[in-house]
């Protein structure tokens, strides 16, 4: 049994006449009625009655009749998806993404509108620290990571990373700490004298040595005295009095009460959100994100730079 046959069957099931069938199929009647017998001697069962004036389908051919239309179906619908696939219409694409990133603005927006762009497309996020980003990419379990790398990051010459997203680095304080009364940027070297709350190194994340690197650069080591894998604890731990921390602006997202975010000095202390994917596996799906989250994060940087219309009096 083929394709071509089930085809043949089809045709002359719908049509219920051979000749009209193989006009249909543009080819002779003779090979066409061997084909059916042939099908009917393959799968042991009669599918077609035929008389001098008609011809009908018996229960077993009504039977095949719809499980060869949804055999041919599948199979158009099968090919179909693989084409839009190789044209990077359609096909699985897995995104991993650090814990801050959701609170990112264009996060949201980008997730939005690829599933709106190609809906053909299956969309797999999962949360996942930095270092185990990079080494799912090494891997091949994941196709774009979502990242904030340390700032002494290199990465290797197959991966290529693309900014998508900066946000300056803050100074998280509990209500009523000393820092959080005045209007002006704290500078760093004020951080000296306090408990800081970080995330690990161990666990691949740049935000620990970004802040270790500004501490450094300003003459001090900072007293670390609690870390956590996640950022909505070390803003819980602050809240607490605990001690304080430096985040992203991105955090203030949280909303959580009893904490101040405060800006910190220089201004040039930003933490930069790249897209990380490998340049040496091409993927059409990769391409569309990538390019798409360029376009937005381009959009946003543009919106940003907009002078805000003042105000009339």
């Amino acid at each position: 049994m083929d394709l071509r046959q089930l085809r043949y069957f089809v045709a002359v099931a719908e049509e219920l006449s051979f000749t009209a069938a193989a006009r249909r199929l543009n080819i002779s009647q003779p090979p066409l009625s061997m084909q059916i017998m042939a099908l009917e001697a393959t799968i042991g069962v009669q599918l077609i009655d035929r008389t001098h004036r008609s011809i009908t389908l018996t229960d077993a051919g009504k039977v095949f009749l719809e499980q060869a239309r949804q055999t041919l179906g599948q199979l158009a619908s099968g090919v179909e998806m693989t084409q839009r696939a190789g044209r990077g219409e359609a096909g699985l694409l897995r995104v991993a993404f650090t814990g801050s990133v959701p609170l990112v603005p264009g996060f949201a927006t980008l997730i939005k509108a690829f599933r709106r762009d190609w809906p053909l497309a299956r969309l797999q996020i999962e949360h996942m620290p930095t270092g185990t980003q990079l080494q799912a990419l090494e891997q091949g379990r994941i196709d774009v990571g979502m990242l904030r790398p340390s700032p002494h990051f290199r990465p290797p010459d197959h991966l290529v990373l693309t900014e998508f997203w900066k946000d300056a680095l803050c100074v998280v304080l509990p209500e009523g700490h000393a820092l959080a009364g005045g209007k002006r940027p704290i500078p760093v070297k004020a951080v000296a004298a306090q408990p800081l709350i970080l995330f690990p190194r161990g666990i691949g994340c740049g935000l620990h040595d970004h802040v270790l690197t500004l501490c450094n650069q300003v003459g001090f080591v900072p007293q670390v005295v609690y870390e956590a894998r996640e950022g909505t604890t070390i803003v819980g731990l602050v809240a607490a009095g605990v001690g304080i921390s430096l985040l992203p602006t991105a955090y203030q997202q949280l909303g959580t009460g009893g904490v101040r975010f405060a800006p910190l000095e220089p201004s040039c202390a930003a933490s930069q959100l790249y897209l990380a994917h490998r340049g040496d596996s091409p993927n059409l799906l990769v391409d569309r994100f990538i390019t798409l989250a360029q376009a937005l994060a381009e959009g946003a940087r543009l919106r940003r730079a907009q002078p805000r219309p003042r105000q009339s009096l």
